[in-house]
């Protein structure tokens, strides 16, 4: 293990390598950044660009990029309360607010430092216990996946907002949604009304412009005074301390420990991914919390929770792709992609035969997660500046950024369309005080509950499966814990209906 290690560094810590992951971290933020512009695009475009380097300097500046994405897209998360990246919905929910009330650098700051240790942390674990981690992943079967998801899905309780009844209608809302167009399983369609528009449903990315981009810009535009005076989005104050924020992350040190475990764990399920992590992380954080009421209202706790547990799926993502071959998300699927370029076979002997590459994977995660501390701290006062720039100036670019993206994703018009109808109803939801999250939660969870729930059923007709299998029942026993939890949170702090 410390000759790979030892190897690995040797030729990772070389001048060419260290450019190009230091242009790949900053590609990374831009592109994550840009809503409806995906790190999963950005790594695609990357890899082309490294077929003529050496295998470790090609995987390791597309790991930069990777690691980069995963922070930026707290940046319009922050400052324009647009979600960048699916993974950094829940940030929206106080880093937003924070910067609204006057401190749009502490938001920023207090998410970058947290994405860097959440980063960190799940590196150090990739490299400490990537193969018996590995080793639980794989024994996840349909109904354990089913039974996750049904916890994951207890994460709605913690964001209804005001109304538990409205909270449940916006779920629900959100898994019909998810069930529009073709059968996940037979390809039959469903609820499409014979028109093009609807065959090929609703793509979760034009949901979740469409829910938080639009409808946030459509409520920005009311108010014509201040378009007419140029106001900004947010308070113009870009003041900001990084290592006050640095020391402000560290007051909740369990909430950052927990939310990067979650992080690595849910990382380490083939199919999950960030946009499931950092809701998690935020959920379990919001409970643990001694002032939960404060969530939502720009609170640190919630930042830290959502950009650690964000992060943290960053290196636990690697870790069945390393050790079995199996991509745990769409971005180690292109990762293994260019591993196989460069004639890397990706298996169960990739640490025996390449072990100085592995290794030097796992230091390129810790470099990266440096680099990208280093990288948004010096070039944070330029984002910032988006604080200055008048509503009528900026809600424009924004709308034609959405409208970009969301085209650019299936190269389809009636994309378009439909960013725009979801755009109005998560509006006019908004206007009415029904909270947008567990929507947006629906339509994540609902198609990975459904295919991994007939997937077992046609394996095996017998349902007692689901809590026979030990793992399973686990994780269902935890979504009934967690329910109860919230059902006694809720009576101990009586909600307004």
């Amino acid at each position: 293990m410390m000759d790979a290690l030892l190897a690995g560094m040797d030729q990772l810590f070389t001048l060419g390598t260290m450019i190009t992951m230091v242009l790949g971290v900053a590609a990374g933020v831009v592109a994550a950044a840009i809503p409806g512009f995906t790190i999963t695009m950005a790594i695609v475009l990357t890899l082309p660009l490294t077929f003529t380097l050496a295998p470790l300097q090609g995987i390791a500046t597309m790991l930069a990029v990777y690691t980069g994405g995963c922070t930026g897209g707290l940046i319009s998360a922050a400052l324009l309360g647009i979600p960048g990246t699916p993974s950094s919905v829940a940030t929206t929910f106080d880093a937003f607010p924070m910067a609204r009330n006057g401190q749009p650098g502490r938001a920023l700051a207090l998410g970058v430092w947290s994405s860097c240790f959440g980063a960190l942390i799940s590196a150090i674990i990739l490299i400490i216990a990537a193969p018996p981690l590995a080793m639980i992943a794989v024994k996840l079967g349909a109904w354990e996946y089913f039974s996750l998801i049904i916890f994951a899905m207890t994460v709605v309780a913690s964001l209804v907002g005001k109304s538990v009844l409205k909270g449940l209608m916006t779920g629900l809302l959100g898994l019909f949604i998810a069930s529009v167009g073709s059968d996940p399983m037979m390809g039959v369609a469903r609820f499409t009304f014979d028109t093009d528009l609807l065959a090929n449903g609703f793509p979760f990315l034009v949901v979740l412009i469409g829910i938080f981009a639009i409808s946030q810009l459509l409520q920005e535009v009311e108010d014509a005074e201040q378009i007419k005076h140029g106001k900004a989005l947010i308070s113009s104050d870009v003041a900001f301390h990084p290592w006050a924020a640095m020391r402000e992350v560290f007051t909740y040190p369990f909430n950052l420990l927990r939310s990067s475990l979650i992080g690595v764990f849910i990382g380490a399920v083939p199919g999950a991914g960030g946009s499931i992590a950092n809701l998690l992380a935020y959920d379990q954080a919001k409970r643990a919390s001694n002032t939960p009421e404060t969530f939502g209202t720009g609170t640190p706790e919630g930042v830290i929770a959502s950009e650690s547990g964000n992060s943290a799926t960053s290196g636990g993502g690697l870790i069945p792709m390393i050790a079995l071959g199996i991509p745990g998300s769409a971005v180690d699927a292109v990762l293994m992609a260019s591993l196989m370029v460069h004639g890397i076979g990706v298996g169960p002997r990739l640490i025996l035969d390449h072990g100085d590459l592995v290794y030097g994977m796992f230091m390129a995660m810790l470099v990266a997660a440096f680099m990208v501390l280093v990288v948004c701290l010096l070039s944070m006062r330029l984002f910032l500046r988006v604080t200055d720039v008048p509503r009528s100036i900026i809600v424009p670019v924004v709308l034609v950024c959405c409208v970009v993206g969301a085209f650019a994703l299936n190269n389809r018009i009636t994309d378009i369309y439909l960013l725009l109808g979801i755009g109005v109803l998560g509006y006019i939801l908004s206007k009415l005080d029904y909270p947008l999250a567990p929507l947006v939660l629906g339509v994540i969870l609902g198609p990975i509950a459904e295919t991994n729930l007939r997937r077992a059923l046609m394996t095996n007709e017998d349902w007692t499966l689901f809590l026979t299998r030990p793992i399973s029942l686990l994780l269902l026993l935890l979504a009934v814990v967690s329910i109860l939890f919230a059902i006694r949170h809720r009576r101990n702090t009586p909600q307004p209906a």
